[in-house]
């Protein structure tokens, strides 16, 4: 749950579930909702992958899952996982002994369809596999390719359709004693993906993992994601996330965090509240706002920023966060620390001034001296 005694009206009921373990991340059970990308790389070049997994692992994704189409990615996929600083997910399709294989290479976690790797012994066999090699499964149900009876039966992929192909899969597994599991209803259409979700968390205590299928690119793909993601998470849907953008998984991970802390759900780094300046502002703020989010990218520390052009709302907006600056005249604004103006800063110095305030209020916060003043 996230309860807020506060400001009750953010409270949100998080669906209760089991718990399971991928690698070393918890996932459902109330744990923290954890944040997900997967690799654009070709697996078998594995320096290139190793790389882009500790580049998202930097930015705060706590698994990322890697394709594994081929013997030889297979292969490669066992240095990814010695070398990955997160829990690798392989991703699985039609060959169940690629699943089996990655298995045995180390992967946390395996993302298949139950049904569509073969018949029942060999489902047995890559069971037996994740069990044996202490591997959880990702049952990942897309509307794009659902089974044909069901299409047949739907005449169209749709929620139901997507449901009960999901139900059918969590049977696969549950009839072999296997409970390590999660489940994803993806679509691209936001209507089918958010119904699918809701229907799903009905039937089912198993972790959901929520994502809007092939988005689109970082602007499109970010307000959809924004907008099917935002409304499950708010009903309390959704253990674990990944935000699938035709982008720099890097930019996943950063939008996953930014749609858990508008909700309040998680909170990674700094939360910058802006304005989007108009004839008033006393200093650049878009210009200002783009360097700042470059320049405390090194932040982990959950705080809040507030960089306000003028004094219409600067005051109000400084009073809620922990550092802000609020543009005033004749090139300076004012400096506030813990929500209480401070002191006079010139524009010039702004910048360099505002990193170095965010840098020690940051120290502060996690030696315990200070609480931040409204992460939310």
């Amino acid at each position: 749950m996230s309860h807020n005694p506060v400001r009750p009206w953010r409270n949100i009921d998080r669906r209760e579930s089991r718990r399971i373990m991928v690698g070393d991340v918890p996932v459902g059970g109330g744990a923290p909702i954890s944040v997900q990308t997967m690799t654009n790389t070709v697996t078998t070049d594995i320096k290139g992958t190793i790389a882009q997994v500790q580049r998202a692992a930097e930015a705060g994704a706590d698994i990322v899952r890697v394709s594994v189409p081929d013997q030889d990615s297979a292969k490669a996929l066992k240095e990814i996982c010695r070398e990955s600083p997160v829990p690798i997910v392989a991703d699985i399709h039609f060959h169940y002994k690629r699943g089996i294989e990655a298995a045995e290479a180390g992967a946390a976690c395996l993302r298949i369809n139950p049904g569509n790797i073969g018949d029942e012994k060999r489902v047995a066999e890559v069971i037996k596999a994740a069990r044996d090699h202490n591997c959880s499964i990702r049952i990942g149900v897309n509307a794009g390719s659902l089974e044909k009876h069901l299409l047949e039966k739907y005449g169209e992929p749709c929620p139901d359709a997507m449901v009960e192909s999901g139900m059918d899969h969590i049977k696969i597994l549950q009839d072999q004693d296997f409970h390590e599991f999660k489940i994803s209803v993806k679509a691209s259409d936001v209507f089918m993906s958010a119904m699918a979700y809701q229907m799903l968390a009905e039937q089912t205590d198993a972790p959901i993992h929520l994502g809007i299928t092939e988005a689109g690119g970082l602007t499109s793909g970010t307000i959809k994601s924004a907008i099917g993601l935002g409304q499950l998470l708010w009903m309390g849907i959704g253990d674990t996330l990944r935000v699938s953008l035709s982008a720099d998984p890097v930019e996943e991970v950063k939008v996953g965090y930014e749609i858990l802390k508008s909700l309040g759900l998680r909170h990674r780094g700094v939360n910058i509240i802006s304005c989007p300046s108009c004839a008033r502002q006393g200093f650049d703020v878009i210009k200002t706002v783009e360097t700042l989010e470059r320049r405390l990218e090194h932040i982990k520390t959950p705080m809040s920023l507030s960089i306000i052009g003028c004094v219409v709302n600067g005051p109000g907006e400084a009073l809620m966060t922990d550092v802000g600056f609020t543009g005033g005249g004749a090139g300076s604004g004012m400096v506030y620390l813990a929500g209480k103006a401070s002191h006079k800063m010139s524009n010039d110095q702004m910048v360099d001034h505002i990193v170095e305030e965010v840098e020690k209020r940051a120290q502060a916060i996690e030696d315990g001296k200070v609480e931040a003043q409204a992460a939310e």
